[in-house]
């Protein structure tokens, strides 16, 4: 099972999309039939089966072994990964895309489906993915914004300079900043 799976096929969000076939997937978080699948919601085989089928076909649940029950097969399935993402692409940008510069928010969303992207295309088979995430909330006075995102800038500047040579390793670097939102009550 793979950590996450990418979806770009619309074909595959459709089959994604429906409450019914999330319920069916989660439960197939472990290996489980059809039959034991449709206990656990209430609903009858033939029904989650349906779904488990649409779900196979579309590649986002695995057949991974069978079993013989009173002279019938019976299919063992699971899901293909533990979280499924949804690429921007599936829908496509809206409208014209209007020049965007480094302060603003469609620069920023721009920036987080490219990382998404890079992400989802790491090979996860390999034994070791150096990579590093950081995550922190930082208060700043309204006086002291602009000097707070001058300094942010001048260090990554200095990381970009010092390791910024054409050997070794390439690494992507992706920062945001951003106003945070107000918990929902």
């Amino acid at each position: 099972m793979r950590d996450v799976l990418y979806l770009e096929q619309i074909e595959q969000a459709e089959a994604l999309l429906k409450p019914q076939r999330i319920e069916v997937l989660r439960q197939l978080a472990e290996p489980r039939t059809c039959t034991e699948v449709a206990s656990r919601l209430g609903q009858t085989p033939q029904r989650v089966y349906y779904h488990v089928k649409r779900l196979v076909d579309a590649r986002l649940v695995d057949l991974v072994s069978e079993r013989k029950v009173r002279g019938i097969h019976e299919g063992i399935y699971q899901a293909s990964a533990r979280s499924y993402w949804l690429s921007p692409r599936l829908v496509g940008r809206i409208g014209l895309r209007k020049a965007q510069d480094e302060m603003s928010l469609g620069y920023l969303l721009d920036l987080m489906e490219e990382v998404q992207a890079d992400v989802a295309a790491l090979d996860r088979t390999a034994p070791e993915l150096p990579s590093v995430g950081v995550s922190g909330e930082i208060r700043v006075r309204p006086e002291q914004r602009q000097q707070f995102l001058d300094d942010l800038q001048t260090a990554l500047q200095n990381l970009f300079t010092r390791y910024g040579g054409a050997d070794g390793d390439a690494f992507k670097l992706a920062v945001a900043c951003y106003p945070k939102g107000e918990p929902d009550e």
